[in-house]
């Protein structure tokens, strides 16, 4: 198997739309209330189910035409946005109190919504992208 060269010039626009990104997803976190709590859950759950469908958005609509918005928005700002560690960590803490039954349906709810985001996303990026190629030609 080939492996794509590393596009090195990339790297910033990855690491400027992580840091905005994260500072996105920070922001709305310390809106809601700290420590383990439903609302945590269903915040979590909700960041990556959004996450998710503009990272479906971007790389259908972007597709391999504009690497560098790809880099920036999808790879850096929707990265850093979305949060499999917030979610990792939820479910051990769900598990670690003995509540395993609620750490399953938060596991199968947020792959659920994260997934669902996703293909709508690319839905909607997909169609984006076909309206654009049809105002071209």
């Amino acid at each position: 198997m080939t492996r794509a060269p590393i596009r090195w010039g990339l790297l910033p626009l990855v690491f400027a739309g992580g840091a905005l990104g994260v500072g996105l997803r920070a922001g709305l976190m310390l809106s809601f209330p700290p420590g383990f709590t439903f609302t945590a859950l269903v915040a979590t759950i909700g960041v990556n189910a959004v996450g998710s469908a503009l990272l479906g958005f971007i790389v259908a609509g972007l597709g391999d035409t504009h690497p560098r918005r790809r880099a920036f928005l999808g790879t850096g700002v929707m990265g850093g946005f979305t949060t499999y560690s917030g979610f990792a960590v939820l479910l051990g803490e769900l598990t670690g109190s003995g509540l395993v039954l609620y750490a399953a349906l938060f596991a199968g709810a947020a792959l659920l919504a994260a997934g669902v985001g996703a293909i709508l996303g690319l839905q909607a990026g997909a169609a984006l992208a076909r309206r654009r190629q049809g105002s071209v030609a």
